[in-house]
């Protein structure tokens, strides 16, 4: 097998190691972009779903709320956990 450099020649590493390595580092992006991903379109689709009747009505936030918008909202607090656990290290070495 071919060997490379990670990290800037700290050391020798087969291809393979290096491809788990990137992988590795686009799972830890992934994490971090589906919360903010998800809240975005619960956004989105519940704006789109109100439309203009949404800002006069006096039925509340009710059917903004329901259907995708309800399922996005949820999906960006499932995924909420990588940014707790961060926040929560952040805080612990302050």
């Amino acid at each position: 097998m071919r060997e490379v450099s990670v990290r800037g020649g700290a050391g020798p590493a087969t291809a393979l190691e290096a491809a788990g390595a990137l992988a590795l580092g686009a799972a830890t992006g992934l994490r971090f972009a589906a919360a903010p991903a998800f809240a975005l379109m619960a956004l989105l689709t519940g704006v789109d779903n109100a439309g203009p009747s949404f800002v006069c009505s006096v039925g509340g936030i009710g059917p903004a709320l329901s259907g995708m918008t309800l399922m996005y909202a949820l999906m960006s607090l499932v995924h909420a956990a990588p940014w707790l656990t961060a926040m929560s290290r952040r805080g612990s070495r302050a």
